[in-house]
């Protein structure tokens, strides 16, 4: 604030809102008996003041003489709502900037998190694609070293075909039959395939599959009485049961019929075995016991 010579005249600087609200306290002032006093009030625009002959608009109000003294009640009440209002402003922006600031950082962690999700959609994409082709390369040649070990077993055989169109020797062939048999086995069970043997054992349906029951003592009933196929596993797994016969108890014998004990059934049948000569066993029989009525 800048004072004059001239009493009751002073400067401020305050804002357009002051002006008018000013402006409009005095207009509804009714007092012209009462002397009255200028109040220069400058406003200064964003020019700047260093430049000659220029003065930012410069508004005179009269006021009464008793006011130039000291401001208003309204000049004074409007500068502290100026006032808090500036406050206000500034909580404002600070809260404005705080609030950008978080935006910020926050569209930041967004992005990162979804160029991450696009990579690992990416990479879950091609981890399909890898998984996919390599079981079909498995379906196609999971067998090959099941195969490079059987092919030696199929040569064996090709052998012991060529050496018995050759050689009329039955024990050499059944000796290369077996051996080429066994070598099977253990290619087999290089691979976890297994056999085993259900002869004798308790029936037992989760290893073995019946195919008839006999009557037998040679094992007690429940029992393999014969074996019909071999079972084999896959790492303890069972890939095919063994089919079997198995024994039940035999029937008890019949038991002989009892003999009747009859008097008269055994005196006719020694009148039928031991008759009279010329006469027949039916005769014979009525004579006797007519002749024992008459007695």
């Amino acid at each position: 604030m800048a004072g004059t010579n001239e009493k009751g005249n002073f400067s401020a600087e305050i804002a357009q809102e002051v002006i008018d609200a000013a402006l409009k306290s005095v207009e509804r002032r009714d007092s012209p008996s009462e002397a009255e006093t200028s109040i220069t009030l400058e406003v200064e625009s964003s020019e700047t003041p260093s430049e000659a002959g220029e003065v930012s608009g410069e508004v005179s109000i009269e006021v009464p003489e008793a006011e130039a003294s000291g401001p208003s009640p309204e000049v004074a009440q409007l500068s502290a709502e100026l006032a808090e209002a500036r406050k206000e402003v500034e909580s404002l922006r600070a809260q404005l900037d705080f609030s950008q600031s978080e935006s910020r950082k926050l569209m930041e962690r967004l992005k990162g998190d979804h160029e991450r999700t696009l990579r690992a959609a990416a990479d879950l994409e091609n981890f399909k694609k890898r998984a996919q082709k390599e079981k079909e390369e498995v379906q196609k040649f999971g067998s090959e070293k099941l195969l490079k070990d059987l092919l030696p077993v199929v040569d064996n055989l090709d052998r012991a075909l060529e050496a018995a169109t050759k050689s009329p020797d039955i024990v050499s062939f059944q000796k290369g039959v077996a051996m080429t048999r066994k070598s099977f086995e253990d290619a087999l069970g290089r691979h976890g395939v297994k056999s085993f043997s259900a002869k004798g054992q308790v029936f037992d349906p989760r290893l073995h599959e019946a195919m008839q029951q006999v009557e037998t003592a040679d094992v007690p009933p429940g029992h393999v009485a014969f074996e019909m196929l071999r079972g084999y596993t896959l790492n303890e797994r069972l890939v095919r049961p063994a089919l079997v016969v198995v024994a039940r108890a035999p029937a008890p014998p019949p038991e002989p019929p009892a003999p009747v004990a009859s008097t008269t059934s055994e005196q006719q049948t020694g009148a039928i075995e031991a008759p009279e000569a010329g006469t027949s066993p039916a005769v014979s029989s009525e004579t006797s016991h007519s002749a024992g009525g008459s007695q």
